[in-house]
């Protein structure tokens, strides 16, 4: 199964350009299940739902109830923000947790989960985006327990791992996401680890997922860094779910549209199925 995690830059920049870009990123990369965050909806139009009819899956998406902070970056009140999962195969259930702010700014950041009912076994999805600023750690390790109660709330009785992914805006040794792992420090829930897809990855291979090799980031003068993530809990019966290889995609423009489809690099994983 190829699960990808990509934040897809909401209405900002050539967006209109950028959504086509994202489409044929799409259309390369074939996933399967998709968690997409910054996913704008104007009312008229769901990026992630027109992204789902273009691609023939199944969607559900969860809107931010405080949208302001991006709003006024574009000075139009009416877009949502939000978070998407995309799937080939049903969604059986769907729920969202609202993320604490714990003392930062409330940007009204969200956890969506998606059970997927894919053949053989149900795969419980999660999705997710955390504060951005640099100082805010301790907000984004606020967050992160509460998306581990939810995940062990959610996780369901199937033997599919739960596979967790978003855009957690922290680095892989801080904090947050070794509290996150919960196998480098103390778990949040007991007992409940999520391993990082990207610990399988080629070390030789590109890891960057905000790069300023990106024009969108370059701007902004701030360092490299892998700042995506899809986590995985432990192999279920006969190492069900495990992570058999992990990339980087949408890390480079896109020829027959002419712009980099995002201000941030996906991530691709693909996990054991065992027999299907």
């Amino acid at each position: 199964m190829r699960v990808m995690t990509w934040n897809v830059w909401w209405r900002f920049g050539p967006w209109e350009r950028r959504r086509e870009a994202i489409l044929a990123t799409l259309r390369s990369v074939r996933p399967d299940v998709l968690g997409l965050q910054e996913v704008w909806a104007d009312g008229a139009e769901n990026l992630a739902g027109w992204l789902a009819g273009e691609l023939g899956m199944h969607w559900t998406w969860a809107a931010s109830d405080r949208p302001q902070k991006w709003q006024r970056r574009i000075g139009d009140p009416t877009i949502d923000f939000g978070n998407a999962v995309l799937s080939r195969w049903p969604i059986a259930e769907r729920d969202v947790a609202r993320l604490p702010a714990a003392g930062g700014p409330d940007d009204g950041r969200l956890a969506l989960y998606a059970l997927v009912d894919a053949p053989g076994h149900a795969v419980p999805f999660f999705t997710t985006h955390l504060n951005a600023d640099p100082h805010e750690s301790a907000v984004r390790r606020a967050q992160v327990t509460a998306l581990a109660r939810f995940i062990a709330e959610r996780r369901g009785a199937t033997p599919f791992p739960a596979v967790v992914t978003g855009d957690f805006n922290a680095w892989p040794d801080s904090d947050e996401m070794r509290l996150h792992g919960g196998y480098r420090t103390a778990p949040a829930v007991p007992g409940q680890v999520l391993l990082d897809a990207w610990e399988y990855a080629d070390p030789a291979a590109p890891s960057a997922t905000w790069d300023a090799a990106n024009p969108y980031v370059a701007r902004t003068f701030e360092p490299s860094a892998r700042i995506d993530y899809i986590h995985v809990g432990p192999p279920g019966p006969d190492g069900l779910g495990h992570v058999r290889s992990v990339r980087r995609a949408g890390d480079g423009p896109v020829d027959e549209v002419g712009v980099w489809p995002s201000d941030h690099a996906a991530v691709v994983a693909e996990l054991a199925t065992g027999g299907w």
